[in-house]
């Protein structure tokens, strides 16, 4: 019952939101020229699937290109990070490139790229995976890091080896940063492939809205963000099914609270 009122709550609020939307852009022109009209934007997106249908190309462009920069920044940023936190001669050495690298900002990158590899999507790519990478690499760090030196002592005298070590007790310390991350990871491998296809491509949701953007169509643009924020959403949730079935072994928040 308690579910059912949130979502209850959740979904008069969108409503709310759309409809005073709808009415103050359908009462001044002025606010319609800066934020778009609901009904036009639902036209765009009904055109984009059903109408002319040629919106899936560019969906899956951009897709792909946020997929395989979630995946490369995510097992770059787990393998470094455990390297890392396991190394701290070489953590300290790199520790201030490191830092330095996390704070350039990464879109000035982007031309770089372009020259590197050219305008495909592995330019956007590499983008995405930049955004990406640091996030998951500093919370793996930390939470490996954070491993109680108690729980270590014990593994060893019960024997464990580095693999053990490894498996049993740095990974499972480091899965709950790691997940956390993830969650911000997403919407930053989504915000690196766009901004690829802002600064050169041909294909993409990021250049259907660059399009718009040049002849003033905000509906387009509103429109192209809905659904970018959609794709982020499904994204999201797989990302936290995922959460659920490999964290079992972590207590819910009722179970602590009742501990």
């Amino acid at each position: 019952m308690k579910g059912l009122r949130l979502r209850v709550w959740q979904v008069g609020l969108l409503v709310l939101v759309i409809g005073g939307w709808y009415f103050a852009a359908n009462a001044s022109d002025t606010i319609a020229f800066f934020f778009g009209r609901p009904q036009l934007v639902a036209l765009r997106l009904w055109r984009w699937f059903i109408t002319d249908a040629d919106i899936y190309g560019h969906m899956w462009v951009t897709l792909l290109e946020t997929l395989l920069a979630f995946g490369i920044g995510t097992l770059a940023g787990v393998a470094v990070g455990l390297w890392l936190a396991l190394a701290p001669f070489a953590s300290a050495v790199l520790d201030p490139y490191l830092k330095a690298a996390n704070a350039m900002p990464r879109v000035i990158l982007a031309p770089i790229f372009a020259l590197w590899f050219g305008l495909g999507i592995w330019s956007k790519v590499a983008l995405a995976v930049t955004l990406v990478f640091f996030i998951v690499f500093f919370n793996v760090y930390q939470g490996v890091r954070e491993v109680s030196p108690v729980v270590l002592a014990n593994a060893r005298m019960l024997g464990a080896s580095g693999r053990d070590l490894m498996r049993h007790v740095y990974v499972p310390s480091a899965m709950s940063w790691v997940f956390s991350s993830l969650h911000s990871s997403v919407g930053l491998a989504f915000v690196g492939a766009v901004v690829g296809e802002y600064l050169g491509s041909a294909r993409g949701v990021g250049y259907l809205i660059l399009q718009a953007e040049g002849s003033f169509d905000v509906d387009t643009v509103v429109a192209g963000i809905v659904l970018l924020t959609a794709f982020a959403l499904v994204l999201d949730g797989l990302v936290g099914v995922a959460e659920r079935r490999l964290m079992k072994w972590q207590p819910s928040s009722g179970q602590t609270e009742k501990l």
